[in-house]
């Protein structure tokens, strides 16, 4: 009888450590949600872009725009800011899970507490419980040890997974104005990359090598500033040009429209509202002012030119503005908006749309035949939102996609969207997009490093073909560019950086101590850097840092440049520039 009575303790000892493990987990989700509501209830402040005191400030420098210390301050202060947002993304992220494993800890616990704190059985002699009596204990501790290795495994299977389902595209719609398939009219290769078709140009590396553009420019001398034309919407989107045109997409809550200028003289030749698209929503979704309705790049095939908007409207017009197609893909759920480009081979659109925090695969890469809108294919992707746009690029025989989202690069083939290669090597936000220089594929992985990867490789590739990185000045939005021997990226205060593109190594940097958010560009020998106040440098694209010339605009600018026809165009938050020797 004395075994059962002292078996029996040991279970009132167990109730009470299980009850103790259920306070502990009630605590730390008490914790989790405290901290979780007080990060929220600060987001307004800790939002980079709607800083009472940043706000301030740029209201300061619109007054007096070349006071340095004030460009200084606001420099610092976007950073300290800019991390804090960062921090507390990254909070939302991963709280909401510990929170749901510290829930199940509690419940599992106030379980097995209430279970045996049950009346037990009146004691009766049992005299083989000796054994039984002496390993409970033992069992118990190993019960709590093993339940928390279930919740450890539990939140960080969570965190992985991601919290926030995000939509999948909707069922796609018959096009709203049908075209048929027309195999033979897309240009020959070398008409397309004569031009300027999509983001950063035909490979979206942003160089030319026949390019020319202007050394210097000055919009109040009017000193090769060949045209100003105003924008009717507003967007982050970059010009493209095809031939004679340029093309603009801009947008609000109301409405979407499509823009085309004559490169000749800056005049509207036609503006085209995207409208009653099958499945649109109602009602626009509200997106941050920084990335708004026209983040997107637009892109063409020389027959026809291809937007997508916040709301998830895709549409496609002929070069005349006549429409084509539309179709809306759902809103993509992505933290800051939807701003990834759209890019354009041989016939098919190619939409990278990333969206969500995590798995399960609510992200994806479709090819549309551009004539009609209709889906070649369609690949889901196991990774969150990103910024970042695909390119397409010659390589291993192949024509592949390279796409970059957390935390992968990716390949695809061109061809039928089969996934080539990855490489885990991101980490962050990812917004800078890749490019090819000197047979290496290059990312920039924000704030952390510049990684090139041969991209001869066939499925996880993360351990045998990194060439080299670099983590030294790396940017955590503009994209690098290069001309084959030399890559060239800008942080976003100005650090300008050269790398040998063959391994890596600096070749020089200079510091212009400005806010830069326009990637760089190559036409030629010449880089060009676009400052967001309107300033601008040419650089000579060699192994010594050399400037060239100048550039003044009054405006703002965040898109990346264009050249076509020895002109430089630049989109502003006023107006279309377009820059050529007079």
């Amino acid at each position: 009888m004395n075994l059962e009575l002292r078996n029996s303790g040991k279970e009132r000892q167990s109730a009470t450590a299980w009850r103790f493990a259920a306070w502990i987990a009630g605590l730390f989700c008490l914790a989790v949600c405290a901290t979780l509501l007080v990060q929220h209830a600060t987001a307004t402040t800790n939002d980079p872009w709607k800083s009472p005191q940043l706000l301030k400030l740029k209201s300061a420098l619109a007054a007096d725009p070349k006071d340095a210390q004030i460009k200084a301050q606001i420099r610092a202060l976007d950073l300290k800011y800019r991390q804090r947002f960062f921090r507390r993304l990254a909070l939302d992220r991963t709280g909401g899970w510990l929170l749901l494993g510290g829930m199940a800890v509690f419940f599992a616990a106030a379980w097995r507490a209430a279970n045996l704190d049950k009346a037990q059985p009146v004691p009766q002699p049992n005299l083989n419980g000796t054994g039984e009596a002496l390993r409970d204990p033992a069992r118990a501790r190993m019960a709590v040890a093993g339940l928390a290795m279930v919740c450890v495994g539990a939140t960080a299977a969570f965190i992985k997974l991601g919290a926030e389902p995000s939509p999948k595209p909707t069922a796609l719609n018959p096009s709203a104005h049908p075209a048929p398939t027309v195999a033979d009219d897309l240009p020959p290769l070398a008409e397309f990359q004569a031009n300027w078709p999509r983001f950063r140009g035909p490979d979206g590396s942003g160089f030319s090598p026949t390019a020319t553009a202007p050394l210097a420019w000055d919009e109040a001398a009017k000193s090769n500033v060949l045209w100003k034309s105003a924008i009717p919407l507003p967007g982050f989107n970059s010009p493209i040009v095809w031939g004679e045109r340029v093309f603009l997409s801009g947008g609000d809550a109301q409405k979407r429209e499509v823009y085309c200028y004559n490169a000749a003289d800056g005049q509207l030749a036609w503006r085209r509202a995207i409208e009653n698209v099958p499945g649109s929503p109602a009602k626009a979704p509200d997106v941050l002012e920084q990335t708004g309705m026209a983040a997107p790049t637009m892109a063409t095939d020389g027959r026809r030119v291809y937007a997508l908007f916040a709301n998830g409207d895709l549409a496609a017009l002929r070069l005349d503005g006549t429409p084509a197609w539309s179709k809306n893909l759902g809103v993509p759920k992505n933290q800051y908006g939807h701003a990834t480009s759209l890019a354009i081979w041989q016939g098919k659109l190619i939409v990278q749309l990333d969206q969500g925090d995590s798995e399960p695969a609510n992200s994806r890469l479709i090819a549309f035949d551009g004539a009609t809108g209709k889906v070649l294919w369609e690949k889901p992707r196991k990774v969150p939102g990103s910024w970042a746009s695909p390119i397409i690029v010659e390589a291993a025989g192949k024509a592949q996609i390279i796409t970059a989202a957390l935390p992968s690069l990716i390949a695809y083939d061109a061809a039928n969207g089969a996934e080539l290669w990855k490489a885990d090597v991101l980490e962050g936000e990812v917004a800078p997009s890749p490019i090819l220089a000197g047979g290496l594929v290059c990312i920039a992985n924000p704030s952390n490093k510049l990684i090139a990867l041969r991209p001869d490789g066939s499925g996880d590739v993360t351990q045998t073909h990194v060439a080299w990185s670099n983590e030294e000045n790396i940017p955590d939005v503009t994209s690098p560019t290069g001309n084959g021997q030399l890559v060239f990226y800008v942080t976003s205060t100005g650090m300008l950086t050269c790398l040998d593109a063959k391994n890596g190594a600096k070749v020089w940097e200079h510091d212009f101590g400005t806010e830069i958010q326009a990637s760089p560009g190559i036409a030629g020998n010449r880089v060009y850097i676009i400052a967001t106040d309107g300033h601008a440098w040419v650089v000579e694209a060699g192994r010594e840092f050399k400037e060239l010339g100048t550039g003044s605009l009054e405006d703002q600018f965040f898109a990346s440049p264009a050249f076509l026809g020895g002109r430089l165009y630049l989109r502003g938050n006023t107006g279309l520039y377009c820059i050529g020797e007079k």
